[in-house]
C-alpha cells in the first residue's frame, strides 16, 4: 500500500484569514492540499492593532502577508460568495474544489486588501490621534477600553471621553474585571460615560448628543462597538439550515458543522458557548487539524478529538505596561499582569506559531 506521503493530497479550503484560519492552514499545509480565501492577503494579529493607533511602525511585525507563512498553501484574496457540496465559488469567478471544508469568517471586516494599504490606515489614524485635542470612543468592550489606554498612555495630554451603552466595561469578564478597568481609566483622566447610547450618523461639526441628551464635542471619534457577523453570505449555501438565530455556525464537540461530515467551521463564527477571543479560536484550528488529519487517514468516529469550551479568561492591555487579567486564580490589574501581555502585546509568540522569527 503506498504510505501517506505517496497518496493524493486531500484537497482543504479553508475560507477566513483570521486567527483561526490562518493557524489551521500553517498546521496542516504540509499534509494537505490548502487553499485559503480570504479578502485580505495578509493575517492581522487582531489584538495587538490598537498599539499600532498611537505606534504605526508596531504593525509592521503585527501586519503578516499570508504567503509568508504559507508557501505550500494557494491563497485566493477575493470574498466566498457560495458553496456547493463540492466546491467553493468566489467574487473573482474561481470554483475550489475541496474534500474537507472550513469556515473561519468570524465577523464582518472591511479592512484593507494589501498589507500595505493597512499600514497607510494605521499611519493616517496616528495623524487624527495626534491632531486632535478631544477624542471620542464609542464602546466600552476590549476594542474600546484597550485603545483608550492606549491614547491615555502615549497622549496624556488629550481629552479622552469613552462612551459605553451597557452598565459596566468589558460585560464579558466579571464585575471586578469592569470596577478595576474603570478605575485604572478614570485615573489616566478618561471620562467613562456608561448606560447611554450614541448614534454616529448624528455626528455633525465636532457635536454629538448621546441618548439620554448628553452633548459631547470631539475633534475625532473611534467607533469600538461590535462588528456584525460574517456569516450573512451562509444563508443562501448548503450549510444555511445549520445557522442559528444569531447567524452563528451550529458545530458539534468535533467543530463539525452540524448536518455535514465534512465541513468544520471554526473561531467567531461558532456557537460554541464561550467568549469569542483569539485563544479559543486557536484551539479550534488546532483541535480541527488533528480532526482533518485523523479522518484523511480513515479514522474511526470514535477517535476524533473533541473541543473543550475554553474557561472565560482574559487580559485586557491597559497602555505600555499595565493589564487587567482575569484568571482562574483571581483578577489582577496593573504591571504583573501587564508583563504577560501588555509590552508586545502576545505578536512575537504569534509569529513563532506561524513559523517566523518574533521580530
Amino acid at each position: 500500500m503506498p504510505n501517506a506521503d505517496e497518496r493524493e493530497k486531500k484537497k482543504v479550503v479553508v475560507i477566513g484569514g483570521g486567527v483561526g484560519g490562518s493557524i489551521l492552514a500553517y498546521t496542516i499545509q504540509s499534509s494537505f492540499e490548502v487553499v485559503l480565501i480570504d479578502q485580505k492577503e495578509y493575517f492581522e494579529i487582531p489584538w495587538s492593532c490598537l498599539r499600532a493607533v498611537v505606534e504605526p511602525s508596531f504593525a509592521e511585525r503585527a501586519l503578516i502577508n499570508h504567503s509568508d507563512y504559507l508557501p505550500k498553501a494557494h491563497i485566493i484574496a477575493s470574498a466566498a460568495t457560495g458553496i456547493t457540496g463540492t466546491q467553493v465559488l468566489t467574487a473573482d469567478g474561481h470554483a475550489c474544489p475541496y474534500d474537507y471544508l472550513v469556515i473561519a469568517t468570524g465577523h464582518q471586516d472591511c479592512a484593507a486588501k494589501t498589507r500595505s494599504e493597512r499600514l497607510d490606515h494605521y499611519k493616517a489614524e496616528f495623524e487624527k490621534v495626534k491632531s486632535a485635542s478631544s477624542i471620542l470612543i464609542v464602546g466600552g468592550g476590549p476594542t474600546g477600553v484597550e485603545l483608550a489606554a492606549e491614547i491615555a498612555v502615549d497622549f496624556p495630554e488629550k481629552k479622552v471621553k469613552l462612551v459605553h451603552r451597557g452598565t459596566r466595561l468589558l460585560e464579558f469578564v466579571g464585575p471586578r474585571a469592569s470596577e478595576k478597568a474603570l478605575e485604572w481609566l478614570t485615573s489616566r483622566k478618561v471620562e467613562v460615560i456608561l448606560d447611554q447610547a450614541i448614534n454616529l450618523n448624528t455626528f455633525s461639526d465636532g457635536v454629538i448628543q448621546t441618548s439620554s441628551g448628553v452633548i459631547i464635542e470631539a475633534d475625532c471619534h473611534f467607533d469600538c462597538t461590535g462588528k456584525p457577523m460574517g456569516s450573512s453570505w451562509l444563508e443562501d449555501t448548503i450549510i444555511g439550515k445549520s445557522l442559528d438565530l444569531r447567524g452563528r455556525v451550529m458545530v458539534d464537540e468535533h467543530m463539525r458543522v452540524r448536518g455535514h461530515q465534512n465541513i468544520f467551521a471554526i473561531g467567531d463564527i461558532t456557537d460554541t458557548a464561550e467568549v469569542k477571543l483569539g485563544y479559543p479560536a486557536q484551539r479550534h484550528a488546532l483541535v480541527t487539524a488533528k480532526n482533518l488529519k485523523l479522518l484523511s487517514m480513515g479514522a474511526n468516529e470514535r477517535k476524533l478529538a473533541s473541543h473543550k469550551l475554553s474557561q472565560t479568561y482574559a487580559i485586557i492591555s491597559l497602555g505600555r505596561r499595565d493589564a487587567v487579567a482575569q484568571l482562574p486564580m483571581g483578577t489582577l490589574c496593573g504591571s504583573i499582569p501587564g508583563r504577560l501581555k501588555s509590552r508586545d502585546l502576545f505578536v512575537g509568540k504569534t509569529r513563532k506559531q506561524l513559523g517566523l522569527k518574533p521580530k
